[in-house]
């Protein structure tokens, strides 16, 4: 038979370790630019946005391959269109509009594609309402010996 969970215990840690390593050095490559050869005689600069590319998809494979779920305040920072990190003024631009409803609205540079965000008063996602947030056991265990 299979090993019990034990509580507290999360399931597919190193699933998630590795997809968390994936976002980082995506977000990373995204950042960084490298020199061309000085065999040229131009001083060209090369980014690494493809290689971010393709860490992000690979990183949404493995969750849609072992049914995992991203965190929403991640999936933010993720183009749905070309898989790369949008990161302000560096891989999207940032505007505000306010009509019809105010919204953030983040426009990715590589691709094109627009997407809107709420920025009503009081807003918050889903996953951090205090009421939808998880409590291990050992958080009960302390609230009753106090």
């Amino acid at each position: 038979m299979g090993k019990k969970n034990e509580p507290g215990q999360v399931l597919h840690r190193e699933l998630y370790q590795r997809m968390n390593f994936l976002y980082q050095a995506a977000t990373l490559m995204t950042t960084i630019t490298t020199s061309a050869p000085t065999n040229t005689s131009t001083n060209t600069k090369k980014n690494l946005i493809p290689l971010s590319r393709f860490y992000i998809s690979t990183m949404k494979s493995i969750g849609t391959k072992q049914v995992l779920r991203i965190d929403p305040s991640i999936k933010r920072t993720l183009c749905k269109r070309c898989d790369s990190v949008l990161l302000p003024g560096v891989t999207s631009q940032i505007r505000i509009k306010s009509k019809p409803e105010p919204q953030l609205q983040m426009m990715c540079t590589q691709c094109g594609t627009a997407r809107g965000y709420p920025i009503r008063k009081g807003y918050q996602l889903f996953s951090e309402k205090s009421e939808n947030i998880y409590s291990t056991r050992n958080d009960q265990n302390q609230s009753k010996n106090k």
